[in-house]
Formats: C-alpha cells, sequence, structure tokens
C-alpha cells in the first residue's frame, strides 16, 4: 500500500525532547514499512525517518524563528506547510492519505482523489474547529480511545485505534530507585494537573520529579505556581530527551496524572507502564480504558483519593504494568488498528 502521512510540523519527526503525536507517527512508519509498505512522510525536514520525506518546511517550527515565540507566526506557517504538502499530495498517487494535523486540512480533502483518514490526536477542540469538522460529516475519523468519541458524537468515526510505543526503547524494571520520589511528566498546564500533583505529593511526604515543557500560553501559569514549588520537596527536571525520560520512569514509585480534562489518550501513561511504573492518576478520559485500576494503578476523582492510593503502592505488581503495554499498546499492534482502518476507509470510499 502506497501511503501518504502528514505530521505536525511544530515538531520533528521523531522529536528531540517533548512531543506525543510525533512519536505516535514514527512509531506507526517504521512499523508501516517493516510490513512491506510504502511511506512518504510530509513533514519538517530536521526529520529522520525510514522512509520517503517531503520538507514541507525547512525545519520544526518550534526551533526556528519567529515562529518559536510568535504564535501568529507559528500559525502562519502551518498554512504554507499545508500548502506545500498539498502541491506534492496533488501531483502524487497514494492508496491512502493519513491526516495527523487535524482540523487545518480536512477543507482540502475534497480536492483529493485518494481516500483520507484523519486521526483526532486531541480533544475536538474550540468552537471554530468544531464548526470546521462539522462541514465534513463525510469524512472519515478515527478515534485514538474511546472516550474521545463522547466529546464529540457526530463525527464519521470508522475506528479507534490506541497509540502504540516502541517497547524496546522502555526497558523493564521491577524494583524502583532507592531514591524516593514520585513523578510527574507532561506539560506544565492547567490541563495536565501539575499544581494537583505538587499538593499530592507534598500531603504524601514524597519527593517530586516534574519533567515538564512550559510552553509559552502556559508560563503564567508557570509563574503562578512557583510558591507552590517552593513550598514543596519539587525538583524541576524540565523537559528532557528519551533516554532521561526513560531513566526517570524507572526509576519512580508511580506516575502522577491528575488529569483536570477528558485526556483523549496520554501516551506518558503508557510509557510509564511499559518501564513497571504504576500510574496514580484521576478517573476521566481515557485513563479508564488504559489503566486497570488496582492492578496497573489507581484511579480517583479527588486528590484526597489519589494521596491515600501512594500508600498502595506497594500493592501494585510492576511485571503486570509491563505486560498490558506488551498486550495492548505496542506499535505493532497500532500499525494492525491502523491497516484495519485503512481497508475499512478504501471500501467505504469506493462504494
Amino acid at each position: 500500500m502506497k501511503i501518504a502521512m502528514l505530521a505536525p510540523i511544530e515538531e520533528s519527526v521523531p522529536p528531540k525532547k517533548y512531543g506525543g503525536t510525533e512519536i505516535v507517527v514514527y512509531n506507526l512508519i517504521t512499523e508501516l514499512v517493516r510490513l512491506g509498505h510504502t511511506v512518504t512522510l510530509f513533514s519538517s525536514g530536521d526529520s529522520q525517518v525510514p522512509c520517503h520525506l517531503v520538507p514541507v518546511v525547512p525545519t520544526s517550527l518550534r526551533t526556528t524563528e519567529p515562529y518559536a515565540s510568535d504564535p501568529a507566526s507559528r500559525e502562519k506557517g502551518k498554512i504554507v506547510g499545508i500548502a506545500n504538502a498539498l502541491h506534492h499530495i496533488l501531483n502524487g498517487s497514494y492508496d491512502m492519505i493519513h491526516n495527523h494535523i487535524g482540523w487545518r486540512f480536512n477543507p482540502f480533502i475534497q480536492l483529493l482523489s485518494s481516500p483520507v483518514v484523519t486521526t483526532l490526536h486531541g480533544p475536538p477542540g474550540s468552537l471554530d474547529q468544531r464548526m470546521i469538522y462539522s462541514f465534513y460529516p463525510h469524512h472519515f475519523f478515527i478515534s485514538i480511545s474511546n472516550n474521545q468519541r463522547t466529546l464529540f458524537p457526530e463525527l464519521n468515526y470508522i475506528d479507534t485505534v490506541y497509540n502504540g510505543i516502541d517497547i524496546d526503547n522502555y526497558c523493564f524494571r521491577e524494583h524502583p530507585s532507592e531514591e524516593e520520589y514520585l513523578l510527574f511528566l507532561a506539560r506544565f498546564s492547567p490541563e495536565k494537573g501539575p499544581r494537583e500533583a505538587i499538593e499530592i505529593a507534598k500531603r504524601s511526604g514524597m519527593k517530586l520529579k516534574m519533567a515538564v515543557k512550559v510552553d509559552q500560553v502556559d508560563t503564567a501559569f508557570f509563574d503562578e505556581c512557583q510558591p507552590l514549588i517552593q513550598e514543596a520537596n519539587v525538583e524541576l527536571v524540565g523537559e528532557v530527551g528519551m533516554e532521561e525520560k526513560v531513566r526517570l520512569l524507572q526509576g519512580a514509585r508511580a506516575l502522577l496524572a491528575p488529569i483536570q480534562w477528558e485526556e483523549p489518550f496520554g501516551l506518558f501513561v503508557v510509557e510509564a507502564l511499559a518501564c513497571g511504573t504504576p500510574v496514580i492518576g484521576m478517573k476521566r478520559g481515557s485513563f479508564p480504558e488504559i489503566i486497570m485500576h488496582g492492578v496497573t494503578g489507581f484511579l480517583g476523582s479527588t486528590v484526597e483519593e489519589l494521596v491515600s492510593y501512594v500508600h498502595q503502592l506497594s500493592t501494585i505488581d510492576r511485571r503486570m504494568c509491563r505486560r498490558t503495554v506488551e498486550e495492548r499498546f505496542t506499535k505493532e499492534h497500532m500499525a494492525r488498528g491502523y491497516l484495519r482502518a485503512y481497508e475499512r476507509a478504501i471500501a467505504k470510499y469506493h462504494e
């Protein structure tokens, strides 16, 4: 199968540090290529992938000024990237076009002569974004959790495909580090729950390491939380690459994920489980589909509940955490799911 893949251009594929969608796209490409499919990636020129790369911008926008510091410029850069991708796609021939960049690409699907699937990597978004999606009810959408569909049930979903990781990159560790700590690994934004994570660690008397990315839009919130950070036993690690991320996950007693929104998936949860590290998170979004309460972690509805679960971590068998990823959330499982979705989309497209 000849597949065109459109990835976000804010980060490279794979990302140098933080980047959930970009890791997913990279894992999917490597597995599709291994299975013998021909993939063309439309992304930033600093991407490094085992397939044909069409650079729609020279370098990822987050590393390039003025896009890195100016949100308005970054939005214009995305439009230019889409235009460049369309130029090449219209002059090519593909069995399937896989859109990972969301609503911005959907208005142009009607110009294409190949079936297109759009994976929703985030929530449907603002009212404007939802309106654009609603203009195209016949387009094919793929959700990354069943819960994600409840936020916008009107879309034409053809499948749910869970994100998958390259499990070989996450070495299992049966026992955490002798340095007792909890880990928070996410963007430092209100919806990810960093304030709540600090509170949980403080109340449970545990050290908290925070490996965080602070986006420009979240700097005010980060500054607002500084007094809380100073009051608690918190070590700010900052944004980390793959090697450091895995080391932190392996050594943690648990990953804290007190999300304050309907998390569509949560790749960081699967990454933790792959290392054998249980997850303590809120019972919302995709988490009940990923975390088995009392088996691979704990789910609760309040900070108080999550604090109580910190003292029950010894009941979790870290081998079960690893096993659930091996059985459900590898890149091999993900690729098989997408190939099934592609076949379904192609059949419906030609009806």
